[in-house]
């Protein structure tokens, strides 16, 4: 999720436990242990690309490093931490824990992936029920975690808490909406898929994007569900096959390693760019749900040493104008 989000949900977890008296400093100490998990984005490299890839939304988020982060952030806070406020090391570290803690399941919500289970695991857990970006899943949450500052009253909490259980439960049945329409279309075409994903597009759980794999190609189209179910044909690409399309590749080379790092982050939804034949890109993510408008891909050369990565690049040029048209999808302009 956004960081904004996550803050206002490590904060919204850790005020749960609070007294009223306390709500201020103990949601400030769950916002900013919430944001900690992402400072793994400060793992990158120059030389190397997809490092960044492989360590977002890694060791930091995972279940098992959560008391370890909670103690990190505790031991900042206890030093900094105003003693009017009398709370002691115990109590600091039992709240920040809470806030670092619901960094990871948050982001498990969405369809980036995080890996939850590691060490013991690279999978990389996505329940798409949610976009990284969700204003409507967020300004609730702030409203009301700002009353119960103004009020002084944690009633307001609770609320914040409803509204999150809320509204993750209306995604889930939109999901489970979207995924029997893309069933019904996959019968109707005469087609076979035990690969489908289903996944809200950007900033809404109106308009959700489909993605299936029948004979080497994935459809990607999209569903508009209200009070009614509208299905948003949409577009077709051949699935990556590197025997086929990048038959001058040495499978040996740094490159092609990289190319097989970037198919585990992207789930093995790679597409050879439809706009540049050097281009592979991650099917899943595009600013229109219905076409395939990439986020970001790599981009190989061939001239490249036998120990060159890739380059990485991010696609978001054209995603002013395609949001234009995806709010014209949610609420059907013309």
């Amino acid at each position: 999720m956004d960081p904004v989000t996550q803050g206002l949900v490590g904060a919204t977890a850790s005020k749960v436990f609070s007294q009223n008296s306390k709500l201020f400093i103990i949601g400030i100490i769950g916002f900013l242990s919430a944001l900690t998990p992402d400072l793994d984005i400060f793992l990158r490299s120059d030389n190397d690309p997809l490092l960044f890839f492989e360590y977002h939304r890694q060791f930091t988020h995972s279940l098992i490093f959560i008391p370890v982060g909670g103690l990190i952030c505790s031991l900042i806070f206890f030093n900094i931490v105003p003693s009017k406020y009398g709370l002691s090391f115990k109590e600091i570290y039992f709240f920040a824990t809470i806030g670092y803690g619901t960094h990871g399941l948050i982001d498990a919500l969405t369809s980036y992936g995080t890996q939850l289970f590691w060490p013991f695991t690279d999978e990389r857990v996505s329940f798409n029920l949610i976009s990284v970006i969700d204003p409507l899943f967020t300004i609730p949450i702030f409203f009301f975690l700002v009353l119960s500052l103004i009020k002084k009253n944690k009633s307001y909490i609770f609320l914040a808490v409803f509204w999150i259980f809320i509204y993750l439960s209306i995604s889930s049945v939109q999901k489970s909406r979207a995924t029997d329409l893309i069933l019904n279309k996959i019968e109707e075409r005469g087609h076979q898929s035990n690969n489908i994903l289903v996944k809200p597009s950007f900033a809404n759980i109106i308009i959700w994007k489909t993605i299936y794999e029948h004979e080497n190609l994935y459809y990607i189209d999209a569903v508009r569900l209200t009070t009614s179910d509208q299905f948003l044909v949409g577009t077709s690409i051949e699935k990556l096959d590197l025997s086929k399309s990048l038959k001058w590749l040495d499978r040996n080379s740094q490159q092609a390693i990289d190319i097989e790092r970037f198919r585990w982050f992207a789930d093995g939804y790679l597409a050879i760019s439809p706009f540049d034949s050097n281009k592979i890109i991650d099917v899943r993510y595009s600013t229109l749900p219905n076409k395939i408008t990439p986020l970001w891909s790599i981009e190989l050369n061939k001239t490249a040493s036998p120990d060159q990565h890739i380059k990485y690049v991010a696609d978001r040029k054209t995603s002013p104008r395609n949001l234009k048209e995806l709010l014209k999808m949610i609420f059907f302009l013309n």
